[in-house]
């Protein structure tokens, strides 16, 4: 009979490929970068500390346990150091994020309109006013 160390391990690594599936069906669903590195940093940062506690709970008490608990301390801090970095690339690049109120066709392939910021929205001309009905009565 398995021991509560080895079901508890076993349930987290199952956790941790589950964070991983999701997250590369977030990879590629997602229509910009910036969403696609969302999913992958958060099902690595998820998945990664799942499969790594998963295996401690395996080892058990021994130098493997605390080789994996480094490993698992310098993931937990360098992947959402390096998902913020290539994002900061991404919009110095020239990349804007996709907003919420334009229509987006979701899955592989799929062309969104780019984002209009600031510097990329353009003034609409102004269209002369009809003047009222009041003034147009006076006018006569």
């Amino acid at each position: 009979m398995a021991g509560i160390g080895e079901i508890i391990g076993s349930v987290l690594i199952v956790l941790g490929a589950f964070f991983y599936v999701v997250g590369a069906i977030g990879i590629y669903r997602m229509p910009d970068v910036f969403t696609r590195m969302h999913a992958a940093g958060i099902s690595d940062t998820a998945g990664a500390g799942l499969l790594i506690a998963g295996m401690v709970c395996l080892a058990g008490i021994s130098l493997v346990t605390v080789k994996l608990v480094i490993i698992l301390v310098v993931i937990l801090v360098t992947s959402p150091i390096a998902t913020h970095a290539l994002a900061q690339a991404a919009l110095h690049a020239g990349l804007e994020p996709i907003l919420a109120s334009k229509k987006v066709l979701i899955g592989p392939g799929a062309h969104a309109e780019p984002a209009r910021t600031h510097k990329t929205a353009k003034a609409a001309p102004k269209k002369a006013a009809k003047p009222s009905a009041k003034k147009r009565r006076s006018q006569s």
